[in-house]
């Protein structure tokens, strides 16, 4: 005989839609608490595929689904599950419908999904040649287009962490990498924006993307005029800097530290960029070209002005390097930093 919970599910597939839609309100509820998620995983095999059908319904209907999905999606077992399903294939598809109304819950659910590296790999779309990468180009440019919305209507600010997960991978890095596509230097100039979760992904990105310097550094640094005022700028302090340093420096980084600026408060932002220079700066042309935009300078300066011990720490990790030239990255390879997650 079924329990009352069984029966729930199944009423998730019912022909009547005001049925459907009080079950999908009551198993959406449930998946807000640990308790609710414990129960209904017992019926994942049914439930899952009964919520991603839903999806496309009205959004009185696709909300509280999608929004179930996200909660459930934080418990790994069932990320696998959805994964395997195809639900990453599903939410793209959503995604962009023309009358789709859950955008911001559809980037949530492929947030959660990207933890996995089974994720990171569906939506590379790894196994198909012709496909790959498409699902990533269509979210940064995405991404890209609606950052001058308020943080309220940003409906694409959480690709920034889908961006971290994906870079967390080789497969990932290579793909941002790629000059042709020009990927990384449109993620890169997000680092204007003033929403902070946007700054944060687009941070831990170049951090994870920098880890492929000793192979691609050469593509980092074609991206130069984007790439060193966001690594310097977060951890440059807010003093205005003297014309005889700012002479030194390309015209980018310089006519940003010769007038006031507010810092940036965020720590993770300044470590994450710390530790990007770090990665770069390990290969001798990297270190030249630092030295070549007065980067030691403005790392002295910042350092000086910098109270936070954690950030301290990154700025003398970088410093290391500079004052010594002689440490190589084999010597450094046990302090690394391991890639950030999102």
């Amino acid at each position: 005989m079924a329990t009352e919970l069984e029966e729930l599910v199944e009423f998730l597939s019912s022909p009547s839609p005001p049925v459907k839609k009080a079950a999908v309100e009551i198993v959406s509820g449930l998946t807000g608490s640990e308790e609710g998620l414990q129960s209904l995983s017992k019926y994942s095999e049914i439930l899952l595929p009964s919520l991603s059908r839903l999806l496309s319904e009205t959004k009185q209907v696709s909300e509280p689904a999608s929004q179930a999905l996200v909660n459930l999606s934080q418990n790994s077992e069932l990320a696998k599950k959805m994964i395997r399903m195809g639900l990453i294939k599903v939410a793209m598809e959503m995604l962009y419908k023309p009358d789709s109304c859950i955008t911001r819950l559809l980037v949530m659910l492929l947030v959660n999904l990207t933890q996995l590296d089974d994720g990171v790999s569906s939506l590379l779309q790894v196994e198909d040649e012709k496909m790959h990468g498409l699902h990533i180009m269509k979210l940064v440019r995405s991404f890209c287009r609606s950052s001058g919305e308020t943080a309220a209507d940003d409906q694409f600010e959480h690709v920034g962490s889908i961006l971290v997960n994906i870079s967390k991978t080789e497969d990932g890095r290579k793909l941002l990498l790629e000059p042709k596509r020009g990927l990384l230097k449109q993620i890169i100039r997000q680092f204007d924006s003033t929403n902070q979760l946007r700054k944060k992904g687009v941070a831990g990105t170049i951090r994870n993307c920098s880890f492929e310097a000793k192979n691609q550094l050469q593509n980092i640094l074609l991206i130069s005029e984007f790439l060193w005022p966001a690594l310097l700028l977060p951890v440059a302090g807010s003093k205005i800097y003297s014309e005889q340093d700012i002479l030194k420096m390309p015209p980018e980084l310089g006519s940003a530290l010769s007038i006031e600026r507010e810092a940036v408060t965020d720590i993770d932002i300044r470590v994450q960029t710390l530790e990007a220079i770090y990665l770069i700066i390990l290969e001798e042309a990297g270190r030249r070209a630092f030295w070549s935009i007065n980067g030691p300078r403005i790392l002295q300066l910042g350092y000086e002005y910098e109270e936070d011990p954690k950030v301290m720490r990154a700025y003398e990790q970088v410093g290391s390097l500079l004052v010594e030239e002689t440490g190589g990255p084999e010597e450094e390879s046990s302090e690394k930093p391991t890639k950030t997650e999102s």
